[in-house]
């Protein structure tokens, strides 16, 4: 599998309906400099959510960035994404990867310091601290957030990419790379930013100049 730059994830705002705003955002986010697009939607009825991942993904190719899906590997596996996010309640890592295939991106959500030494967030090509701050972006099933020392403990027993969700802003994200994680994944920050391609933009610069990406 290619090398893949975790340091910002953008994952998409399933609360957004109108296909012009949304594919506007995801093109700014993808000027602003995103490294890795997450195609996030839990309400969308199945053909809607496959369109939308279809144009999606053309427009991420357009720029070179990778496309992966949120938990929903049929869609993932119907327009060819670069890869699958998962959840602890979604499709095992081993069932997803054998359908997937070895050159398809796996990441695997992670609440405790317990998840992230199982062999699934293990074998897994990257985990997704989910929660690390309080957030108002998912209202449901959120874990207790782990803050910068839930981060560190975990970054002590896992070798491979950390990108840390949840609360994330311009002025926590310094502190997120300091402490061991290799990206942040948000979603407010940008979708909800008046400008998402200078938010983007403003938070990847501060990635560059904290970390080594």
């Amino acid at each position: 599998m290619p090398k893949v730059n975790y340091a910002l994830m953008f994952v998409t705002d399933d609360s957004i309906k109108d296909d012009n705003t949304f594919f506007a955002i995801l093109e700014a986010a993808l000027q602003g400099g995103a490294t890795i697009i997450q195609l996030r939607e839990k309400t969308l009825d199945t053909l809607s959510f496959y369109n939308r991942a279809l144009r999606g993904k053309e427009l991420c190719s357009n720029y070179g960035i990778p496309l992966i899906i949120n938990d929903r590997l049929d869609i993932a596996l119907a327009i060819d994404a670069d890869g699958v996010h998962i959840g602890q309640a979604d499709m095992p890592y081993d069932v997803a990867r054998r359908l997937m295939g070895n050159s398809k991106i796996i990441g695997l959500s992670v609440s405790s310091t317990e998840q992230a030494v199982q062999f699934d967030a293990q074998a897994a090509d990257y985990i997704g601290i989910s929660p690390i701050f309080s957030t108002n972006t998912k209202t449901t099933d959120l874990a207790r957030p782990l803050g910068i020392a839930g981060l560190k403990a975990i970054r002590e027993l896992y070798g491979k990419p950390i990108v840390c969700i949840g609360g994330i802003n311009k002025n926590n994200t310094q502190e997120i790379i300091e402490n061991g994680a290799d990206g942040i994944a948000v979603v407010s920050a940008i979708s909800k930013a008046a400008n998402p391609e200078a938010a983007t933009k403003e938070l990847k610069e501060i990635i560059c100049k904290t970390g080594t990406n």
